[in-house]
């Protein structure tokens, strides 16, 4: 399944792994890539030592093309923007600010920039700024998320930008594979599907309730403070919820009880931790390896058509920037 997004970024099918923070390390990275997407080693809060090593490793399994994530509101940005652009990392994706200030020296390092985005506003800035091109990302993906859905975004951000667009929120399946080049799209970003596969290092407990999950099991945190974060309900979430109503009396006993949150449900206690998921969890039903659930996403993708729809979102891409 050839599209702009293969072609651009070097790899074999038009999947790049969603960079989830504390749990995208090089072993779930490295097995993406190796299976033909793209996989991203998540970068934020992490020291820099930590992301030199899982480059490292990462391409000790792979020769394939490895992507990293840098969330840009990191008190360590800058220096991380350095150290991947010494790296040579193959793509960089960004979220949570503009890459402007590290843009020219990643392109002189001849990496791809690709940022997340959650508006056809910062879709077409982010192409003025020379992003190569942009994950659009619905509300109903895992983590901090945007208030537009999958379904309106996407071809808001098509229709916006002439540069190739990734459909992230709500995709665990060939369906969401098909209806998001239906909507213009030349790639999709998975992040919720590959919680589940062997080479993703979280524990069991966690992955075991994502396969539980239903389509109504996921929860948002954090709208009053302004970064909200979609999760699967548990006493953690619950509780936050409730504090939350009051945000003016509570906020220091919401803010202690953040920290950490994530690193304890990856270390398995999902009652008392940030479980982040996607509302794809529903859709998530057996454990994997990576290159099995891409390889299932792209047959039950082809088997809907995908592949003309591809090459559709391809050439409509192609006439409208030469119209430009």
């Amino acid at each position: 399944m050839k599209t702009r997004i293969t072609e651009l970024l070097g790899i074999e099918v038009p999947v790049v792994q969603g960079a989830m923070a504390r749990i995208a390390d090089a072993s779930l990275a490295g097995a993406v890539s190796e299976a033909g997407g793209l996989g991203v080693i998540a970068c934020g809060g992490a020291p820099l030592s930590w992301v030199e090593e899982q480059v490292r490793i990462a391409r000790s399994m792979t020769d394939k093309p490895i992507g990293a994530n840098v969330m840009l509101m990191d008190p360590n940005a800058a220096e991380l923007a350095k150290l991947l652009a010494d790296l040579r990392v193959d793509v960089v994706t960004t979220g949570a600010g503009s890459p402007a200030n590290y843009m020219q020296m990643w392109k002189d390092a001849g990496i791809k920039v690709v940022p997340v985005v959650a508006s056809s506003a910062l879709a077409a800035r982010m192409e003025r700024l020379g992003a190569d091109a942009v994950v659009a990302e619905g509300t109903e993906a895992g983590g901090h998320i945007g208030e537009l859905t999958t379904m309106a975004l996407v071809p808001a951000v098509c229709d916006a930008v002439s540069i190739p667009v990734i459909a992230a929120g709500g995709i665990a399946d060939g369906r969401g594979v098909a209806a998001a080049f239906a909507l213009g799209a030349e790639g999709v970003q998975v992040g919720t599907r590959f919680l589940t596969v062997d080479e993703c290092t979280i524990a069991d407990a966690y992955k075991e309730r994502v396969l539980a999950a239903k389509d109504a099991d996921t929860i948002v945190t954090g709208r009053g403070s302004g970064h909200p974060v979609r999760c699967l309900k548990n006493k953690f979430a619950r509780t936050v919820r409730k504090l939350e109503d009051d945000l003016a009396q509570n906020g220091d006993e919401l803010e202690a009880m953040y920290v950490g949150s994530l690193r304890r449900a990856v270390e398995g206690d999902v009652d008392n931790g940030t479980m982040m998921a996607g509302q794809s969890a529903a859709l998530v039903r057996e454990r994997a390896t990576a290159a099995e659930a891409i390889a299932g996403m792209m047959a039950e993708a082809e088997a809907l058509g995908a592949l003309d729809l591809a090459a559709t979102a391809s050439a409509n891409a192609r006439r409208e920037r030469a119209g430009r």
